[in-house]
């Protein structure tokens, strides 16, 4: 099964150049099954990346434009009179798709947003007093441009808690900008679009790492780094002033399941402590919140983040 998540990652990679660690993130949230925030500047392939991915999955996917004006009724869908057969009739919004790329997720209101929030952690969509299920095989994937761009607007903190990752995307180096220059001249008949995984092997792929093997001590080191969060006095007394919360229990979870999901990539049944070190930054970045004293100092959550793996002890 690993080969066939190999050809996926060759398949976004046809399009894609560089940025082995957003592809390596979106595999790994497609086989831990959550959700995924990508944040970065507009033109950095955030957009691109998951239409390649989505396009090497045989699933249904739907883009949603997140603007000022949208409601959330546009993403969930609504009753509709239909006067002729005189009853309310029920037409499904976008979200009743497999694979959803929610598109500059933060250029749209809390209200909107929030039509997320019962569709990412229940799989479920309540419209009218009637529930409905989505698909079995349910992720979104968002992107955002960052906070401090005109017109964006904060995303509510129960949403990001239900994105297993936040993923900051970086501009490419200068070979790698170069290689881009050199494909968009390309004829895009050239470019692969085809398939390589369909609903089953995913399936049995999220089996498959739901069973890779985490030691008891490396479980405990997971709940160590995310305690460190909200408390990291016993290891660090200087980090108390900079942390305002700490994660949340749901943290602890995503942590080792895309722990598992990163071991499966790389070939291994079993966890290794660099695992989780790689993940803890996506993991726990968007589940603190930083004091007015960082923001002062200019201390940001990476830095945090890897300050706390650096003075919790590996076991």
């Amino acid at each position: 099964m690993e080969n066939d998540f190999n050809a996926l990652k060759a398949h976004i990679e046809t399009t894609i150049v560089g940025q082995t660690t957003l592809i390596e993130r979106l595999l790994t949230g497609v086989l831990a099954d959550g959700h995924i925030l990508l944040e970065g500047l507009p033109g950095l392939a955030k957009t691109t990346a998951v239409h390649q991915l989505a396009s090497g999955m045989a699933m249904p996917f739907q883009r949603i434009q997140f603007t000022p004006d949208l409601i959330p009724g546009d993403i969930t869908g609504s009753d509709i009179f239909v006067p002729q057969d005189g009853h309310f009739q029920f037409i499904a919004g976008p979200i009743f798709n497999e694979i959803i790329l929610a598109d500059e997720i933060n250029r749209a209101p809390p209200k909107v947003q929030s039509a997320l929030l019962e569709a990412m952690q229940e799989r479920q969509v309540t419209v009218g007093g009637v529930t409905r299920p989505l698909p079995d095989i349910f992720m979104v994937i968002a992107t955002q441009n960052s906070i401090d761009q005109e017109g964006t607007y904060p995303l509510p903190e129960a949403q990001l808690d239900r994105f297993i990752m936040k993923t900051h995307i970086d501009y490419p180096n200068a070979e790698e900008e170069l290689e881009i220059l050199r494909r968009a001249n390309q004829p895009a008949a050239t470019k692969n679009a085809t398939a390589v995984l369909n609903a089953t092997q995913i399936a049995a792929a999220r089996t498959a790492v739901s069973k890779v093997y985490i030691d008891k001590m490396l479980e405990r080191y997971i709940v160590t780094l995310v305690g460190a969060t909200r408390d990291p006095s016993p290891w660090d007394p200087t980090l108390a002033p900079l942390l305002a919360r700490g994660a949340s229990p749901r943290a602890t979870l995503a942590l080792a399941q895309t722990s598992r999901a990163r071991a499966y990539l790389n070939g291994r049944d079993f966890v290794e402590p660099g695992d989780i070190i790689e993940l803890a930054h996506d993991v726990l970045n968007h589940r603190i919140a930083l004091s007015f004293t960082a923001r002062a100092e200019g201390v940001d959550s990476r830095q945090l983040i890897n300050r706390i793996t650096d003075v919790v002890p590996i076991p």
